[in-house]
């Protein structure tokens, strides 16, 4: 496992990933149900057999690993109606059922797909949304995840997260030498493509806010390095190589800054790049190891990992435009070693790495109350990186000596694991949401 009691390991964290066999696409496993989720029904949809994405299967799929909803199992389907005039709620109130999903396909010219679903209120026997639209057959996935996210807002009043990315880095071990890849796929672990491949530790990877760069560290030159790439394009700049240390990249949320950790000028602190100049501002200014900044949601702030106090803690630095305002503040005060610190879209907490004794798990801190909250419990998590959303939260952890993703709810009572079926997966981080 990647933690060590040494911090500045944490720093270069990339170059000890263990390696293990070729991987596959990410396998999702929802540990167990929630009680109080909402029940709703999803009923296949008229001719989605002829395809291979099933839009009912992965609607299902969606609402039942965010924890909020309780699908009904197909077995248990009381009938499958596909259009409004078939529908008995009667039928679907006797099993209990709040919600109701139906929908149909039909081919059309040119090789498109028509889509139409309907969302229903069981209770009240009347619609809540309704929509139609016409894709290729190779789009069908990601509509699902559309009609996943309508639902989910509609039901709960938040927006949903299900057609977002995920990025990661695999191991495999090719002919006696590991082999590390820069991967992103669909938010439920399908439509893996590997952006970067290399020989060397590939670590630390960050979306840019319009959700089609990634900032990344890689020592594919024998050193770290700070990258930018186009995930559609690859095309890719390097934009930090200075001696020593370049780690640690993170997007501001206007992305026309990159926070970054660089040792150019003796210890490891924290510095800003404006991206139109490529200029740089200097952060911190300590004798100790300052690290792993991460912004505020309103970009006037930086939360980063420092020792400064003598183990690894959590500071806040307030900034005015991109130079610090006043002197840093510490933020967490409970357990020996606080980490990686990643506010929530809304900035009212901050989920980390919460270290006692050999033990590291994922915590919430409430920034108003300071209240720390543990989220898991299996002793070897790091990496958190919230949904765009804030329902849940992606992070890394170990199963078995193998490297797995794992995601919790933001309240702590959903969880679901994210294993490839082969290899080690580290470094999670979770996009932002992504326009059309």
């Amino acid at each position: 496992m990647m933690k060590q009691t040494t911090f500045l390991w944490v720093l270069l964290a990339g170059l000890l990933m263990i390696a293990l066999p070729a991987q596959a696409r990410l396998v999702i496993e929802i540990s167990g149900g929630v009680e109080g989720a909402m029940p709703i029904a999803i009923v296949p949809f008229a001719s989605e057999r002829v395809y291979d994405d099933r839009i009912s299967t992965i609607i299902h799929a969606n609402l039942a690993r965010s924890g909020r909803f309780a699908p009904l199992a197909q077995d248990r389907l009381p009938a499958a109606p596909t259009q409004a005039d078939q529908l008995d709620f009667a039928r679907w109130r006797a099993l209990g059922m709040d919600h109701l999903v139906i929908g149909r396909m039909q081919p059309q010219a040119g090789g498109q797909v028509l889509v139409q679903f309907q969302l229903f209120d069981v209770l009240r026997g009347v619609q809540l949304a309704g929509y139609s639209l016409a894709v290729p057959p190779n789009r069908l996935r990601k509509l699902a995840h559309q009609i996943s996210d309508i639902v989910y807002e509609k039901l709960t009043g938040e927006k949903g997260a299900f057609d977002t990315l995920v990025s990661y880095v695999v191991v495999e071990q090719v002919n006696d030498a590991r082999m590390f890849r820069l991967a992103v796929a669909d938010a439920d672990g399908h439509n893996e493509q590997v952006i970067l491949s290399s020989r060397e530790p590939l670590m630390s990877p960050s979306w840019a806010p319009d959700g089609r760069r990634l900032a990344y560290v890689s020592f594919e030159e024998g050193r770290s390095q700070i990258f930018m790439q186009n995930v559609a394009t690859g095309q890719r700049e390097k934009l930090a190589g200075f001696s020593g240390i370049n780690s640690a990249p993170a997007w501001s949320p206007d992305g026309r800054s990159l926070a970054m950790t660089l040792s150019r000028d003796g210890h490891p602190e924290i510095y800003i790049m404006d991206m139109a100049s490529r200029q740089l501002s200097r952060i911190t200014n300590s004798r100790s190891i300052d690290t792993e900044a991460s912004w505020a949601p309103d970009g006037q702030s930086l939360v980063f990992t420092s020792n400064r106090g003598g183990r690894p803690q959590l500071y806040q630095q307030a900034l005015q435009g991109n130079r610090p305002h006043g002197p840093p503040r510490r933020l967490s005060f409970e357990g020996n070693y606080n980490a990686r610190g990643r506010f929530s879209p809304d900035g009212r907490q901050l989920a980390m790495v919460h270290g006692e004794g050999n033990r590291f798990r994922i915590a919430l801190l409430d920034l108003e109350s300071r209240q720390l909250r543990l989220l898991t419990d299996a002793g070897m998590e790091e990496s958190p990186s919230f949904a765009p959303n804030g329902s849940m939260i992606i992070y890394a952890s170990e199963r078995h000596n193998r490297g797995v993703l794992e995601a919790v709810s933001a309240d702590g009572r959903a969880h679901q694991r994210l294993g490839a079926s082969r290899g080690d997966v580290r470094e999670p981080a979770w996009s932002p949401f992504i326009g059309p």
